[in-house]
């Protein structure tokens, strides 16, 4: 299982700070949608990060303009880049063929769809499908659960993702289950007084491979 780390609502200095921190402990190092909106594409790219080892994930929540905004980000050096599962079909299948073409992944965010939509965009082989729970949600959420109950409904789909709150003992479940292929772990992790020494407990060989 691959870790992935997201960085979000922090300064662009605070932000390079982190994935410098961050960069040699992590699969996957996420510049989150409000750092994105602050900072746009070309000032969170790969040598301005100096990012050496991890994989770099703008989440761009594309809902549309897929073919503009995925060509910028792959541009800049990204390797994958998010699309709300909720847009139409034709911004998915367009940001599917664009991820392709650059030999990069497209990340979908699953947040608010339902299981009919689900059902019509299970298709694209090589996305990274993202069980998502909302930062404004305030109920409940079990990363574990949810992804045993997700893959029940959707074997076809092989790549999965969870994000939400998850702490240490959540990615001690996730990894002991062995169906998630990354685990996100942002705000729990990015606001402890030392990350990196918080994300190095989560490196161990018992919780995931690096």
């Amino acid at each position: 299982m691959k870790l992935q780390a997201a960085i979000d609502r922090v300064t662009l200095e605070q932000a390079k700070d982190l994935a410098c921190q961050l960069d040699p402990i992590v699969d996957i190092i996420e510049m989150g949608t409000s750092l994105i909106k602050d900072y746009g594409f070309y000032a969170l790219n790969k040598e301005a990060l100096g990012l050496q080892h991890a994989e770099l994930l703008l989440d761009a929540k594309t809902i549309d303009e897929g073919q503009y905004e995925f060509e910028k980000g792959f541009e800049t050096g990204a390797d994958i880049l998010t699309v709300m599962g909720a847009a139409s079909q034709g911004t998915l299948e367009t940001t599917y063929k664009v991820a392709e073409r650059y030999g990069r992944q497209m990340f979908i965010d699953l947040m608010e769809v339902n299981d009919q939509k689900l059902a019509a965009i299970d298709q694209f082989e090589n996305a990274i499908y993202g069980l998502h729970h909302a930062k404004d949600d305030t109920g409940a959420f079990d990363a574990a659960d949810s992804v045993a109950s997700f893959h029940q409904k959707y074997p076809q789909i092989k790549r999965i993702n969870v994000a939400g709150g998850i702490d240490l003992n959540q990615a001690r479940k996730l990894k002991a289950q062995g169906i998630a292929e990354t685990v996100i772990v942002g705000s729990k992790i990015i606001k402890a007084a030392d990350p990196a020494v918080s994300y190095t407990h989560l490196t161990l060989p018992t919780i995931c491979s690096v």
